[in-house]
């Protein structure tokens, strides 16, 4: 029979599986078809989307937990804190892609099945992972202000990268088709979005908290 505390072991190891495969099936296809310096430019569009960066972010702290706890990994990914802040990101990637992109874009075969795993799999299997296995009771409200340092760089990235090559990862980010000012707008609108979602896990952060002492004290 499984012990009970295995079961973070088990769920942590399949996810970094799937995780990390998605990842590396998601660059085949989108690099493959290069050459020459079109891998380069392939490679550099590649860790140029939120999903992909997030989903890393992710597969790195499902992979964490399973080395030894001397490392510097395990270490940085023990830390409630930036649990926290990887479940916000990686619900908002599923959240955008399911109301943003999804309904305007329609992919098959392989390409279908990598998007289902980053952006439905992957945010729902760490969202669980967060409510399940990391400790809780240590978050702050003013922590989620600090977790958009993380979504502030990507979108300068974005600008700087996209107003030099015209090529934007996301329609709704695309300043030649929208203009500067309304993808200003949008990335304010998603800013504002990321922010909730980061206090509403604060929220639930201490809603556990009382519910463990609660639980502790009736122990008693």
């Amino acid at each position: 029979m499984l012990r009970e505390r295995d079961r973070p072991r088990l769920w942590r190891a399949a996810f970094a599986v799937i995780g990390w495969a998605a990842l590396g099936l998601q660059y085949l296809l989108l690099v493959a078809p290069a050459e020459g310096w079109g891998v380069l430019g392939r490679t550099v569009q590649y860790f140029s989307f939120f999903t992909i960066l997030t989903n890393i972010l992710v597969a790195l702290a499902f992979t964490g937990p399973l080395v030894r706890a001397d490392r510097r990994i395990a270490r940085w990914t023990a830390g409630e804190g930036v649990r926290a802040a990887l479940a916000m990101y990686i619900v908002v990637v599923g959240v955008v892609y399911h109301f943003m992109i999804a309904p305007y874009w329609k992919p098959e075969g392989l390409t279908l099945g990598v998007n289902l795993v980053l952006h439905y799999v992957m945010p729902a299997a760490f969202l669980l992972d967060w409510l399940w296995f990391t400790p809780k009771g240590r978050l702050r409200w003013i922590d989620p202000v600090k977790w958009l340092a993380f979504p502030l760089a990507f979108a300068g990235w974005t600008l700087a990268h996209g107003l030099a090559t015209h090529w934007w990862p996301y329609g709704f980010v695309d300043v030649d088709a929208l203009g500067l000012g309304r993808v200003l707008a949008i990335f304010a609108g998603l800013l504002v979005f990321f922010l909730l979602v980061g206090l509403a896990l604060v929220g639930l952060d201490r809603i556990f908290r009382r519910g463990t002492g609660d639980r502790a004290s009736a122990a008693l």
